[in-house]
């Protein structure tokens, strides 16, 4: 079985398809948004690398959230609700997580299916 890389630098690639699967980590662009802008951003990132890849949000078997704070629960939350498709939320964590970028509220990590 083929791995594809998408969009591969030295150190990741923006998309790693195996076997079907499709794996993301998306984070915000709009580094002095609050928690609901970051997290709706990241969303709406995901949004295109499924498209692009002929996927959507109700084929997203997984999700891992890392919040930088988690007083940001409850906005994330708020992002996260509008978006999920009903009936086809995926297996979801949240995790609180020193992020690697000082503005970074939120980080997201997908494994959807293709």
């Amino acid at each position: 079985m083929s791995i594809v890389r998408i969009d591969a630098e030295d150190r990741w690639s923006d998309v790693v398809i195996h076997n079907g699967t499709l794996y993301y980590t998306g984070v915000p662009e709009n580094l002095d948004a609050d928690a609901f802008e970051q997290t709706t951003s990241v969303l709406t990132q995901i949004d295109a690398a499924l498209k692009k890849q002929g996927s959507d949000r109700s084929r997203i078997l997984d999700a891992t959230i890392f919040l930088a704070d988690k007083n940001d629960f409850a906005a994330m939350n708020r992002a996260w609700d509008a978006w999920v498709v009903p009936g086809h939320a995926p297996v979801r964590c949240t995790v609180q997580a020193e992020l690697m970028h000082p503005q970074f509220r939120v980080e997201i990590k997908i494994i959807a299916a293709v």
